[in-house]
């Protein structure tokens, strides 16, 4: 039986990890751990200055007072558990698409699965709410048999947007690239119950690249975005501009 490590950014309590574990447990041996407390924007930070501590819960859930990325790295190299064969992420209560992946928790533990050696997998609603978990657990569970028929190189990982909604309106999976969001709003300047000053982070920015191709595209037409992500972030499209520029300027 294939073996699973499942985790996320929104908590070990969170329901869209609940409604994950729920439809990959029949058909894996799931082992989840996650974060004790929401971690949402938390990238590929890693806690090096304090200990991680894990408790296993009343459900055999491991929580830990770290970051996704501290998550699957004990789940992944340490004694805690046996190596999974594939590493899944999510379900993200909110998408992450165009440029949220930079900032995406979900994304960074499935990146972190990835750097470990496995595939891996990142999950997300493309709208916050709790109505169609079980549409994306659908989803996750069609891929991993997939993944089981014919697996995928662990260079990459599969970065999941599934539109909010019921699992028989779906129109089907389309591959996307990243689309593009406009700067996000200023920061809201407030106070304090004390009179201190303190700041808000605004609303994320509107979609600016949300073309054909895109992920932004694809879920708006009822499709389910799947992107395939790779941690090389070399820019090899403009390589020669770059070098063309260096001599130039010498």
């Amino acid at each position: 039986m294939v073996r699973i490590l499942l985790s996320n950014d929104d908590g070990v309590r969170a329901p869209g990890l609940a409604a994950l574990y729920k439809a990959l447990e029949p058909k894996a041996e799931v082992t989840v751990i996650a974060p004790d407390r929401n971690c949402s924007g938390a990238s590929n930070s890693l806690t090096l200055h304090n200990p991680l501590r894990v408790e296993q819960l009343e459900n055999g859930f491991f929580s830990v007072n770290g970051t996704p990325t501290d998550c699957v790295h004990i789940g992944t190299n340490s004694p805690l558990s046996l190596a999974p064969d594939l590493v899944i992420s999510g379900i993200n209560d909110a998408p992450n698409m165009g440029d949220d992946v930079i900032y995406s928790g979900t994304v960074a533990a499935a990146t972190e699965g990835r750097h470990m050696g496995f595939p891996a997998i990142a999950v997300s609603m493309a709208e916050h709410g709790h109505d169609w978990y079980e549409t994306a657990a659908r989803v996750v569970a069609d891929l991993v048999e997939k993944l089981k028929q014919a697996p995928l190189s662990s260079d990459f990982i599969l970065n999941v947007n599934v539109p909010y909604c019921d699992y028989e309106q779906l129109k089907g999976m389309r591959m996307t690239r990243l689309g593009r969001r406009h700067r996000a709003g200023g920061m809201i300047r407030a106070s304090d119950p004390r009179g201190h000053e303190i700041f808000w982070y605004g609303p994320v920015g509107d979609q600016r690249d949300d073309g054909p191709g895109t992920d932004f595209a694809a879920v708006r037409d009822g499709y389910v975005s799947i992107t395939p992500l790779t941690v090389d972030m070399t820019a090899h499209q403009d390589w020669q501009h770059v070098e063309t520029w260096l001599t130039e300027n010498a």
